[in-house]
């Protein structure tokens, strides 16, 4: 979701938490690891809570029972590796998906009591190539004070209670039971299920006891050919529209951006997303033959006219799906070198079989039929945007609404690094947790995911070397300051925010833009030291600073905990640079993160500049 309005939101949270009976002994922020208030259905409080995760990396790795066993299936390695570790029995852990990336295998794995599921209990394993563990994450909890497995409130009226509770309605998604651990130190039995309201635009999981039928937890889902376009490195439409021929990557859309290999259509539809005002059949058609797509904005009539929603579709469209292919970007070397006529290359990664959004993933693992859905001009909303990220299986939906700071008003799906912005929630709930959209749910995780969002729009938008002060939505409400509290600098002087902030924040998109900046620091330094490439959209096999950023931003979120915080999450940044790069970047990034306070010793939302030995 893009924030605005920080100060009235802050405000009414802080009156919230006041009033809550839910505050914590000083420093607040460190319940910010485990803890979200939430307000959900018809203003109902509700404090959810995530064991907190340990987490382990190992850099050059370590010895599993299954290593160099050929016949050791990845679920069997994990599973094998976590009741060693931990010393649990088999019984204890079920494995929950899993996929091969390019540097390094990564699983994903919940507790398990009498064969049901542990909802919020969960862990992560990662494997070399050489097949040795370099990464384990884990919310595991006590089972001392465990319900009993067997429900005595039925299905229905757990979903009865959940819509009353909730204010929506049971979508008809499998629900499932599973057990929910408390902050008390209880294990109580739940009915899961999905419940959403079309006109709020809520989108629960919910976790209804199965023992007294009270709403316990939510996942809260929603981080609220030719084309006439603005090109994705550009940010506000002063920079100029242009027209591009073919932008779709082929390796990663093998028909197109209008086809998912059946089904073709002449619209902004396609396998990766479906753009839209109002209903989903109200798509924009191509204006001649050949999908084109030209489009005109008028700047100065309002961007209701026919003309202006036919270019937020196709904008919105071609930003979506230029993303899906920039993240993506599989690596052609899996396909014999007497196919292809360029050298091969590595990919960012985030693929089929991680967790993307496609309706047709073309036999490459990952559940399939959830492209995303992009609703342009929503009514439901103004000054905003937001994006759903439900399990994969199920379409990612961004909602982009108009701006009305200005007259006439502005749309925010043409402004490309909100679109960005949005569409980086998709990226960082699937691969974080392994696509279940569960692990970015604490007030730090949440807020990371902000952070990331920015810094995605940020990377987007640079075209050399030089790397400027980023502002963010500055064409929406036609200020250069934009709509975050500083600019993203590596200047203390502009942009004094730094891990210690987080002492004194409690609203996600205020934490983002703390993690935003020390992404921004970290980039700039790799830039400095490796330069840039002009060609990383499209080509990521170079050294150039840029490629190697967005490398380790996309594997890093394989390998961090579930509701990983600020510590962990540096610390995935470092194990990544080690799977991929064999740690030549360790001083760089270490470095970086310290000169914003995420040295080796920070820790409780305290600053340490120090860094390892030998940098």
């Amino acid at each position: 979701m893009v924030a605005f309005n920080k100060f009235f939101a802050s405000v009414f949270l802080a009156i919230v938490y006041a009033s809550s009976g839910l505050a914590a002994p000083w420093p607040a922020s460190l319940k910010h690891a485990t803890n979200r208030l939430r307000i959900v259905g018809r203003g109902l409080q509700l404090n959810t809570f995530h064991p907190e995760s340990t987490y382990q990396t190992f850099g050059e790795g370590i010895e599993h029972p299954l290593r160099k066993r050929a016949e050791a299936s990845l679920e069997d390695r994990a599973l094998a590796f976590i009741q060693a570790h931990l010393d649990v029995p088999a019984d204890a852990v079920s494995f929950k998906s899993g996929f091969a990336g390019e540097v390094s295998d990564h699983a994903f794995v919940r507790q398990a009591i009498d064969g049901i599921p542990v909802a919020n209990a969960v862990a992560n394993v990662a494997f070399n190539k050489d097949d040795k563990v370099v990464v384990f994450g884990s919310s595991f909890v006590p089972t001392t004070n465990v319900a009993s497995s067997t429900p005595t409130v039925s299905l229905e009226d757990a979903i009865a209670s959940a819509e009353q509770t909730l204010d929506g309605t049971f979508n008809e998604h499998p629900p499932t039971l599973e057990f929910l651990a408390l902050e008390d130190g209880s294990v109580r039995l739940t009915h899961v299920m999905q419940i959403q309201n079309a006109e709020t635009n809520a989108w629960l999981e919910a976790f209804v006891d199965a023992h007294t039928g009270d709403v316990l937890s939510v996942t809260d889902f929603v981080t609220k050919a030719s084309y006439l376009v603005l090109p994705i490195q550009k940010e506000i439409l002063t920079q100029g529209f242009q027209t591009l021929v073919d932008p779709q990557d082929t390796l990663g859309d093998p028909d197109g951006w209008h086809s998912d290999g059946t089904t073709t259509t002449t619209t902004t539809a396609g396998n990766n997303a479906i753009s839209f005002k109002g209903a989903q059949t109200a798509t924009t058609a191509q204006s001649a033959a050949g999908l084109v797509f030209n489009y005109p904005q008028s700047a100065t009539t309002a961007p209701t006219t026919t003309a202006n929603v036919d270019a937020a579709r196709v904008n919105a469209f071609y930003i979506v799906n230029s993303i899906h292919d920039l993240s993506y970007l599989t690596s052609v070397s899996l396909f014999p070198p007497s196919l292809l006529d360029f050298p091969p290359f590595l990919g960012y990664g985030f693929t089929e079989a991680a967790f993307n959004f496609q309706n047709n993933n073309f036999g490459k693992g990952g559940a399939g039929n959830d492209r995303v859905t992009i609703s342009v001009q929503n009514s439901a909303g103004i000054d905003n945007a937001d994006f759903s990220t439900p399990p994969d299986g199920q379409s990612g939906a961004m909602r982009m609404f108009l701006w009305d700071l200005t007259n006439p008003e502005r749309d925010g799906a043409l402004e490309n690094d909100i679109v960005s912005h949005e569409n980086t929630h998709g990226i960082t709930n699937r691969m974080t947790g392994g696509g279940t959209g569960r692990c970015l749910q604490t007030t730090e995780a949440g807020g990371m995911g902000e952070g990331w969002s920015d810094a995605m729009a940020d990377w987007n938008e640079k075209t050399t070397s030089a790397v400027p002060d980023y502002v963010l939505g500055q064409y929406v409400i036609n200020d250069p300051a934009g709509i975050r509290s500083h600019p993203y600098s590596t200047s203390a002087t502009v942009n004094p925010l730094r891990y210690s902030s987080l002492r004194t924040l409690t609203e996600v998109h205020d934490i983002g833009e703390v993690w935003a900046n020390i992404l921004h620091n970290v980039y700039a330094a790799l830039v400095t030291a490796h330069g840039f490439s002009t060609t990383a959209r499209t080509n990521p096999a170079g050294t150039e600073g840029n490629i190697v950023f967005l490398h380790l931003f996309i594997d890093a979120l394989a390998l961090q905990p579930c509701n990983p915080t600020f510590l962990t999450a540096r610390t995935a940044w470092i194990q990544a640079d080690t799977n991929r790069y064999a740690g030549a970047n360790a001083c760089t990034l270490w470095r970086a993160f310290a000169s914003r306070g995420l040295g080796t010793a920070a820790a409780n939302h305290v600053d340490s500049t120090t860094v390892p030995a030998g940098c």
